[in-house]
Formats: C-alpha cells, structure tokens, sequence
C-alpha cells in the first residue's frame, strides 16, 4: 500500500473562474467562523486552496476585494437562513422570520459580534452590515403585504431591526429566558412598533 505524506501540500485542482472563485470565498467563510475578517491571511486562503498567492489575487485583485467578497457571502448566507414561507399567513411569516434570525445568531454569535460589532470595524464592513439590516428590513415587508408599505412603516420596521440585534446578541450571551420567549417578546414589539406607526397622525 502506497504511503501518502500529509505534510505535503495539497494537489492543485484546475477549476473555471467561477468555481475558483466560489472555492476561496469558501474558505473564507471557514475561516471567518474562528477568527475576525482582518486576521484571515492571504497565504493561508491561497495555501488551503492549494493555489499560489499571485493566483488568487488573479481573482481578487486586492485583498480588501477578497475580505469584501467573503463578508458579503456570510451576508447571504445570513439572509438565506431568513426565507420563511410566503405560502403561510403573515403572522406565521414573522415569527418564522424572528425565529431564524435568533437561531442563527445563536449559533454564530462570536463571528457575527467580530465581523459586524467590532469597534474598529471597517466603513466597507458596516456598508455591508447595513445592507444586511435593509434586506432583512424587506422581509418584513413582504411578509406583512405585497403592497407597497408607507415610508414611516418601513422606517419603524428599519429602527426594530437594530433593537432586534441588540437584544437577541444581549440574550444569547446571558440568556436570561428560554428561547422561545425571547422570540415572542421580538415579535409582539415589532407589531407594537407597527401599529404605533400605523396610528401616528
């Protein structure tokens, strides 16, 4: 039987631009769940690759591109976690919605407080972290109504998100009830925060 070397470097695999590009941001995502963004190296994506620093950067062609690319991916991976289903009543839609959210914080709480919590966190990682609130603010929105929503609503909606945040990553670091109040509690003052919009003047 052939011995293999486990200290060799890993064989290198000719993958379209696409796949390439689809396999680093993995990685990066790997990574992310164990350190913050600016602590991932260039060297250690390109060497788990099996590819050369030059090459990656063929790519992406600067490392802030790469980090970038790799947060907007956890963003989508956040959102794809998000997706309740559109079939059901609204009331069923937002608590699926609330209920998602806490649970993926539950499990990614540490990457998520250090990639878009962090005081020395980026502009470009905030932009990102806002994009992330807006998106999650539009389901919301659609779970609620097809139709168009007035701008104060949508606002309120905006502002819950922050609070929703705070509260859920506060719960999960202390947790203080059981789960399932907590997302109660979220979905009672997202509808107060609605209908004190809908009967302002």
């Amino acid at each position: 039987m052939a011995v293999t070397d486990s200290t060799a470097p890993p064989r290198r695999t000719r993958l379209d631009a696409e796949d390439r590009r689809r396999q680093l941001i993995g990685i990066g995502l790997q990574l992310l769940a164990t350190r913050p963004i600016h602590q991932i190296t260039i060297d250690e994506v390109a060497a788990s690759a099996g590819i050369s620093r030059s090459l990656l950067f063929h790519y992406f062609p600067t490392k802030q591109d790469y980090y970038v690319a790799v947060v907007r991916a956890a963003s989508r991976r956040l959102l794809r976690r998000i997706a309740p289903d559109h079939d059901t009543p609204a009331p069923a839609q937002i608590h699926a919605i609330v209920s998602d959210y806490v649970t993926y914080l539950e499990r990614r709480r540490e990457p998520y407080i250090a990639l878009f919590r962090s005081p020395s966190a980026d502009d470009w990682v905030r932009s990102i972290h806002e994009e992330t609130q807006d998106a999650l603010t539009h389901r919301v929105l659609a779970a609620l109504s097809p139709d168009p929503q007035p701008p104060t609503i949508t606002l309120v909606i905006r502002a819950w998100w922050s609070f929703a945040e705070e509260l859920a990553l506060t719960w999960t670091g202390t947790r203080p009830s059981n789960r399932d109040s907590l997302v109660d509690l979220l979905v009672k003052s997202l509808h107060a925060v609605i209908d004190a919009a809908t009967e302002a003047p």
